[in-house]
């Protein structure tokens, strides 16, 4: 059998999946910005992933997989706080006042954040990447000039910090044993959802019912397509095509974020917004294609 690095063809599953998560994680942005209108955030996040989390439980036990001992559930601990509180749950709070589009736009950052943090974690820069850093960072610098992000600045902050969360959980993913397979990954979300609901609650965050229907259908949409679904396929993307491939979602999902949100949610696409995108697409690119790929992102947005 052939390795995914030296398969010529894509085959129909690798085909579904790259359709899957281009599409349904462009559009959890704007599902975001539409709950969150009338959902509190963290509470809003705890209880996605806490449901799908249970879903991606029974699943990986109906095929098998042992569940977790404790010691796994400790070490999710602190990477689902990174993905899920960080990741997340700063984008969901940082939804109530920026539009969907920056927001994906900024969060496209991710790998750019893992291609720096890399060194730290056995992973040595190469020239390439940091061409893609500065380039990276120059776009989120022409973001930061536009009124959107200087309109609320604790939002602007949260949402710059929830993509650095989201690269260094992802690399601690790396070093950790959370469980076989999909189990993995229903740990860190049980945990991740148990963690935002505490927070949100912290917060003194409550739910106020009852809840409009488009609210609940882009929560179930959530539920379903962007976690059991989404991070479905993109497991499948990691076992099947190469690296580089699987991480394309990176520079793809911004580009789709800002059309959706545009056509969607009537969201207004700036100069700025263009010009930030761009070089951000760019740096991603140029950091994600390269031979020997420096992040391999965790991903359940």
């Amino acid at each position: 059998m052939s390795s995914p690095a030296t398969e010529s063809k894509l085959d129909v599953g690798v085909v579904a999946s790259l359709a899957a998560v281009y599409v349904i994680w462009s559009s959890t942005y704007f599902a975001i910005h539409v709950v969150v209108q009338h959902l509190p955030p963290l509470l809003m996040g705890g209880l996605r992933y806490f449901v799908a989390g249970l879903i991606l439980l029974v699943l990986a036990r109906g095929r098998g997989l042992p569940i977790p001992k404790p010691a796994a559930w400790g070490r999710a601990v602190p990477i689902a706080l990174l993905l899920f509180v960080v990741g997340n749950g700063f984008v969901a709070m940082a939804s109530t006042h920026i539009s969907s589009g920056v927001i994906a736009v900024v969060c496209g950052t991710m790998p750019i954040w893992g291609a720096l943090m890399g060194p730290f974690f056995g992973t040595k820069t190469t020239t390439r990447e940091w061409l893609g850093l500065v380039v990276g960072f120059l776009g989120v610098a022409v973001l930061a000039l536009g009124d959107e992000l200087r309109a609320d600045a604790q939002s602007t902050v949260l949402l710059l910090l929830a993509p650095i969360g989201w690269a260094l959980g992802s690399l601690l993913v790396k070093k950790a044993a959370l469980g076989e397979g999909m189990m993995g990954a229903a740990t860190q979300t049980l945990a991740g959802g148990l963690l935002m609901i505490a927070v949100g609650l912290a917060r003194g965050e409550t739910m106020q019912l009852p809840v409009p229907v488009e609210t609940t259908a882009a929560l179930v949409y959530l539920i379903f397509f962007g976690s059991v679904v989404g991070f479905t396929a993109y497991n499948h993307l990691l076992v099947h095509a190469r690296p580089a491939l699987a991480m394309s979602y990176a520079y793809v999902n911004p580009v789709l974020a800002v059309l959706l949100g545009a056509s969607l949610g009537n969201e207004a696409i700036t100069a700025t917004t263009l010009l930030g995108l761009l070089l951000i697409v760019l740096a991603v690119l140029a950091i994600v294609t390269k031979p020997r790929p420096s992040l391999t992102p965790s991903r359940t947005l």
